[in-house]
Order: structure tokens, then C-alpha cells, then sequence
């Protein structure tokens, strides 16, 4: 063995080049440098070793160096040709990453941005989130990204207009998402989605493994279906609905006058009337206004009023009251003005009233079950009635007329009534006449069903007590005198929305009230069963 002095140039070694470049690599790539490029040092005059170089080198070169070298095997590739094909090998691919198209998105996008709102019906948040989540359902089927944009704006915008309040508007606009979703072009294919793969009925998942080769049977209870609450099944299952003396006295419906034929009165507290006979207090605005002997206003006075009922909303520090037409506080001027201030006057003639009477039956026949409807117009008198619809069981219209009041119109009320001047221009029917109608389709058995039933009874001057009221089937959480609208009620009990314009809604009014009894009724089987 011979010795080297330390004076002794070093010799170069030939993979110095490639050793830098290595060393950047993977991890993988080093320890092929390790295993691959001791061969040649070892081969090579014994040097100072680098500082950089691994632990498991040293360790290596001490170990080849203490055996003799050896020169290469014939037929065999050079060291570093080898070195380098092995190097390569394990630090370099030829697959190419694969390219993706990305899809629009609202972050590519310029957000279009919904305005504040001071007061609004629904929060400028709420209004924004469902925006950017139509938009993005948008951008899957239009062929631009401005078509998205505007066909979003347009679908949020239509159920802002449709919604009174801010849970309307989260139905309606989850109604929305889901009918855009719809349009998307994978949404027929999660249809079949199932298809190919093994389907498992309800009893193999409650019967476990041995379900295979176990027969057994579960006992299920009939439940009450939609065609089974039809006729006599149905007149028998509403009897337990019906409203008792004391509530129908409670929410002021007409009874028969012990003394006055023709004459109703009505148990609910009275409402403070003015001194002077002449004098009114308007019904919308609550301000006093005088009236000549024909019921007309003294002075042409403007009424400025709510259209909207008075909410209580949860507010920083406490709660505040609010009208849901504008969401103004309390006490502030009027969204709305009208000509002249009206009254409502039902409560004040209580003459001239009919009363349903027994009727006989034939065989099976039962006294029948229809939903009632009125819409009632301002008159220099009051509220009278302006149009009346009756529904069957089936939803089937079986009567529905204009009726031209006995007194002189001073506001058609189109926005709750949908009647306008057009519809009542060509109308002889008289209050009698609706009356008379009604007798002979109506029993004092026969179940009549309405929201809030009381004031259409007023409007018809009709006493009935066989009633079914879905106000009082579904109470206000704060009880008398607050009772929740139909239209809340069919939202948030059978998702559908009604009123959703100004052309008239008595037969939907009525087949509503239809629905929500007989949903009533199914629910409450259930629970027990």
C-alpha cells in the first residue's frame, strides 16, 4: 500500500460536473450518486473528501477502498455511461401532466353587486349569497359569461318581487336554485346514476345478513291517503275540527239576535266609536274624517297608510316593530296613498243577516264539506262583498260570481281583492242573490272551511257555525288577536307560494285552505298511529 503526500495534487475527478447537478435532485437521486459514483473514486486516488458529502459515503469509500481495484468486466458498459442511464432512469419521466379546462367562476368573474337597501324587506346579504349561487349555476348552461349574469339577475330579481318577507324569499329562491340546477347539462345523468349498480331494497338493509335466507314480514299501519279523505270519510274526520261555541265567539263570528229577526251580534269587545254620528275613523290610517248623509267624505283628504301588517323583529339590544310592506318602524308616515280615507263597517250594520237551516238526507248522502272565499271592495257604506267562491273536495270550482255591492264604490281594494272596475262593468248580481244560492247549497251540517271565516261570513250576512278555520287550526305563537296569514301558512307548511299577483285569488284562496285541512288531518294520523 503505498502512501500519498499531503502535498500531492489530487486528481480530478471525471464526474465532478454531474455530482453538482445530482445533488439538486431528489433525495432518490442522491442515493444513486452514492451507490453509483463510489465505483470511480474507489478507483481513484484517496483525496480529502468533500465537506458536503454524506455520511453513508464515507462509509462506502472506506469499505471499496480496502479491496483491491478491479478493472472492468468485459463486454460491459463504461462506469460512466451506466452511471448516468441509471441516474436518468430514476429522475426523469416522459408522461406529460394532463390539461384541465377550467369552468368561469365567480372569481374570473366581475360579481355584479346587489345596492343596499335601507329598510328592506330581505337583507342585502341573503339577496347577494343566493345571486352569486344562481350565477354560478347559470355559467354551466349559457353560452356566455354576460348571459349567466343577466339570466341570474333576472331570476333574482323575480323572487325578490315575489317575496313579502325574508322567509318567503329563502323558499322562493331555494325553489329557484334547484330549478336551475335542473337546466345544468349533468343534471340528467345523476338520474341514472344508480343504474349500474346493485340495488337494496329497505327490508334486506333492516334484516342484516340473514335477510337472504330469513322470510319475514313488517306490519305496516294504513296510513290515510288523499283519495280515502274524500266525501263521508272526510265529513267524519273534520267533525273533530270543528270550532266549538267558545271559539267561534272568541273570533267574533255572527250569532242569531235574540230579539231582532234578521238581526246577528257578535261577542268580540267593541271598538271605540266617535261622538258625533257623522264622524269615521279610517281603517287603513286610523284618522278621523267626516262623512255626509250619503256616506261620502265632507273634504277631499289623501290617505296616507301601511298596506302591511305589523311584525316584531329581533334587532342589536333589543326588538323592534315594523310594517311588512316597507319595514318601516311604527308611528311613521304611510307607503301608500290612497283618495280618500274608508271604513270598514261590517261590525256596525248588523242587519239583514240569514241563517243555513236543516236539511233532510237520502240514504249515504252526508251534508257535504266545501271551502269559502270572499273579496270585498270599499263602498261609502264599508266592506261588501264584490265577488264569492265556493270549492268541493275535488278543488273543483262549483260556484264563483261578481256581486255588485248596494252602495257606491270609492275604492275597488285591487290588491288584496283582485277586483277592478272591468270585472264588476256588465255585474247584476245582488248580495240577495248570493244568499239565496247559498241556502240551497248549504245545510246547517254541511262543514264550511276559510281562513279567518268570520269575515267572509260579515261580507255574506250569512250565520253558520259549522265551520273549519285554519287560523285558528294553525294559531299565531302570540295568540288573539294575531293570527298568521294564509300565505304563510302554505309556505311554510306545504312549500307552495299563492297570491302571487293582483288578478284575483279567491278559488286559489279557497282550494289553499282545502289543502292545508286535509294535510292537517294526515299529519295528525300519523302521530297517532
Amino acid at each position: 500500500m503505498s502512501f500519498h503526500s499531503p502535498r500531492a495534487r489530487p486528481r480530478t475527478l471525471p464526474l465532478c460536473s454531474q455530482m453538482h447537478v445530482l445533488l439538486a435532485l431528489h433525495g432518490r437521486g442522491r442515493l444513486v450518486l452514492c451507490s453509483s459514483v463510489m465505483g470511480v473514486l474507489s478507483s481513484c486516488s484517496h483525496g480529502p473528501c468533500p465537506p458536503t458529502a454524506p455520511t453513508g459515503a464515507k462509509r462506502t469509500l472506506s469499505a471499496s477502498s480496502s479491496q483491491p481495484p478491479s478493472g472492468p468486466e468485459p463486454g460491459s458498459q463504461p462506469l460512466k455511461t451506466r452511471t448516468l442511464s441509471g441516474m436518468a432512469s430514476k429522475t426523469t419521466t416522459t408522461m406529460a401532466p394532463k390539461r384541465v379546462a377550467h369552468s368561469p367562476s365567480l372569481q374570473s368573474l366581475k360579481k355584479p353587486i346587489i345596492p343596499k337597501e335601507f329598510g328592506g324587506k330581505v337583507p342585502t346579504v341573503i339577496r347577494q349569497r343566493y345571486l352569486n349561487l344562481f350565477i354560478e349555476e347559470c355559467l354551466k348552461f349559457c353560452s356566455s359569461n354576460q348571459e349567466a349574469i343577466e339570466k341570474a339577475l333576472n331570476e333574482e330579481k323575480v323572487a325578490y318581487d315575489r317575496s313579502p318577507s325574508k322567509n318567503i324569499y329563502l323558499n322562493v329562491a331555494v325553489n329557484t336554485l334547484k330549478k336551475l340546477r335542473g337546466l345544468g347539462p349533468g343534471a340528467g345523468a345523476g338520474l341514472n346514476k344508480t343504474s349500474g349498480r346493485r340495488v337494496v331494497s329497505h327490508e334486506v338493509v333492516l334484516g342484516g345478513k340473514l335477510a337472504a335466507r330469513t322470510s319475514f314480514s313488517l306490519s305496516r299501519p294504513s296510513s290515510p291517503r288523499v283519495e280515502d279523505l274524500k266525501g263521508a270519510a272526510l265529513y267524519s274526520r273534520l267533525k273533530e275540527y270543528l270550532l266549538t261555541e267558545g271559539q267561534l265567539k272568541e273570533n267574533g263570528y255572527p250569532f242569531p239576535h235574540p230579539e231582532k229577526p234578521g238581526g246577528a251580534v257578535i261577542f268580540t269587545a267593541e271598538e271605540k266609536k266617535p261622538k258625533d254620528s257623522s264622524c269615521r275613523i279610517c281603517c287603513r290610517c286610523g284618522a278621523e274624517y267626516l262623512v255626509s248623509s250619503s256616506g261620502r267624505c265632507v273634504r277631499e283628504e289623501e290617505c296616507y297608510y301601511h298596506w302591511g301588517r305589523l311584525r316584531r323583529n329581533r334587532v342589536a339590544g333589543g326588538w323592534e316593530t315594523q310594517y311588512t310592506c316597507c319595514s318601516a318602524a311604527i308611528g311613521s308616515t304611510g307607503c301608500q296613498v290612497a283618495k280618500q280615507h274608508v271604513q270598514d263597517g261590517r261590525k256596525e250594520n248588523l242587519e239583514g243577516f240569514v241563517k243555513t237551516f236543516e236539511k233532510e238526507l237520502s240514504g249515504d248522502a252526508h251534508p257535504g264539506v266545501y271551502a269559502l272565499d270572499c273579496e270585498m271592495s270599499y263602498t261609502t257604506y264599508g266592506l261588501e262583498l264584490t265577488r264569492v267562491t265556493v270549492v268541493d273536495t275535488d278543488l273543483q270550482v262549483v260556484y264563483d260570481t261578481f256581486v255588485r255591492p248596494d252602495n257606491e264604490i270609492v275604492d275597488y281594494n285591487t290588491r288584496f281583492s283582485g277586483v277592478t272596475e272591468a270585472d264588476l262593468a256588465d255585474t247584476s248580481i245582488s248580495l240577495r242573490d248570493v244568499q239565496a244560492v247559498l241556502l240551497s247549497m248549504f245545510s246547517s251540517d254541511t262543514v264550511l272551511i276559510g281562513h279567518s271565516l268570520e269575515s267572509d261570513l260579515l261580507a255574506l250576512k250569512v250565520i253558520h257555525s259549522t265551520v273549519v278555520d285554519t287560523s285558528v287550526l294553525f294559531p299565531h305563537r302570540l295568540g288573539l288577536p294575531y293570527k298568521r296569514s294564509l300565505r304563510n301558512l302554505m309556505a311554510d307548511y306545504l312549500r307552495q307560494i299563492i297570491q302571487d299577483n293582483v288578478d284575483g285569488h279567491s278559488s286559489e284562496d279557497a282550494s289553499a285552505c282545502m289543502h292545508l285541512v286535509i294535510w292537517k288531518i294526515r299529519e295528525d294520523a300519523k302521530t297517532k298511529r
